[in-house]
């Protein structure tokens, strides 16, 4: 089997929407005929480009270089690339990132209001905050690197910080943030250590307000 079969038969197994990322095909030519990635990668760049020059997938789209998928044709025209992946992938990939802003408010149940923005703390910003134009999301650099184990932690403090700053308008929020540090097992103790370090002092009090309201049955549970 050719190159070009190996990844046309690789290609049409995805399924439509998904992003699929050269680097990805690179690694099935690797793994199917043992050579090297370095080899792969150009045998890859190769292939995918003759592949659309010649429309031997008249589903394939390029949606940027290094990124294709697979279209579907309805009524209203093609179907998209699935956006949210693609922030998953870029910003959120290996607990890097989390949700963050009026959108994490919201999906709390802390605002009824839809936020127009969807902001991301991730490692991946740097030391600055940007919008990224092309996935229309904002992305900002989080109090401290991000990891699997303090990321739940840094979000609901984020949430904290954010409380009047955001329109907050349903009532008891620190209940729901009580009932969300025990719903995943968070440990005030360390939520306190971090804020202590990284966080203002507004958000220490809101973080002491939460746990009067939740530390008895939390510890308790």
């Amino acid at each position: 089997m050719t190159y070009i079969k190996c990844v046309i038969h690789f290609l049409e197994q995805q399924e439509p929407g998904m992003p699929i990322y050269s680097d990805r095909v690179a690694e099935v030519i690797a793994d199917e005929y043992g050579i090297t990635k370095k080899k792969a990668s150009a045998s890859a760049a190769v292939a995918l480009k003759r592949i659309m020059d010649r429309r031997e997938m008249s589903d394939l789209r390029c949606y940027q270089k290094g990124v294709y998928y697979r279209v579907v044709s309805t009524p209203f025209g093609e179907t998209g690339i699935k956006k949210e992946r693609l922030i998953s992938d870029k910003y959120l990939r290996n607990d890097s990132g989390y949700e963050t802003g009026t959108y994490l408010l919201y999906h709390l149940g802390l605002t009824t209001q839809i936020p127009t923005k969807q902001m991301i703390a991730t490692n991946a910003a740097g030391d600055c905050v940007r919008f990224d134009k092309k996935l229309e999301v904002l992305i900002c650099p989080p109090k401290m690197f991000i990891n699997a184990d303090n990321k739940a932690y840094l979000q609901l403090l984020d949430a904290l910080e954010l409380m009047d700053k955001a329109p907050v308008d349903i009532d008891q929020p620190y209940v729901i943030l009580a009932e969300h540090i025990k719903k995943n097992n968070l440990k005030y103790e360390t939520l306190l250590s971090i804020a202590d370090r990284y966080y203002n002092q507004k958000t220490i009090i809101r973080l002491a307000h939460t746990a009067s309201v939740g530390w008895g049955e939390h510890e308790t549970a």
